[in-house]
């Protein structure tokens, strides 16, 4: 499988737990604010970084569901970013909400392909760790951002920073599940 394909099943995986929370909770998720969001995936990179660093996990949870979250969270992001905050958690039906995620979904795999030629597919030789720090600078990143209300000088927006944490986590679901 190519870098494409690969990345194509990885966010069916995502999309399928997405889509059955979604039928679980509704969009619950409507309700938070972008700042919370970027709390959520501190949370699971941090719990990763966590169990890389202890090299055990108490809780029946590994790597795997946490860099799923990540994806699942970074989508929920740039939704939350172009549609507002919803004062109501069923502000978005099953159906509007699997067409976003679609949309950011294949938002991420065009960033990513244009990336991953630039950057020769680089990715495949780093460390899972890696990616773990680089999801957290991300997220301190995003934080400082948020602190600033976006003014930001030189720096892209909160919307690049959640599609860069994503495509991370991606790469990481690839390595753990494709052994590459």
């Amino acid at each position: 499988m190519n870098t494409r394909e690969q990345f194509e099943q990885i966010m069916a995986e995502c999309r399928t737990l997405f889509q059955k929370k979604l039928h679980d909770y509704g969009a619950a998720w409507r309700i938070m604010r972008p700042q919370s969001v970027t709390d959520q995936i501190y949370i699971k990179a941090n719990r990763i970084r966590s169990i890389e660093t202890k090299g055990e996990h108490l809780v029946d949870e590994g790597v795997r569901p946490e860099l799923v979250a990540i994806v699942n969270y970074a989508i929920i992001g740039l939704i939350q970013l172009q549609k507002g905050v919803a004062e109501v958690s069923d502000s978005m039906s099953e159906q509007e909400a699997l067409e976003e995620y679609d949309h950011y979904a294949h938002q991420c795999l065009e960033l990513m392909l244009k990336k991953n030629h630039d950057y020769d597919e680089a990715w495949r030789q780093m460390r899972t760790s890696s990616y773990t720090d680089l999801i957290l600078m991300k997220i301190y990143r995003t934080k400082q951002i948020e602190t600033l209300s976006g003014a930001t000088l030189v720096s892209e927006g909160i919307d690049a920073n959640y599609m860069d944490m994503l495509n991370y986590a991606v790469f990481g679901l690839i390595k753990l599940t494709f052994s590459v």
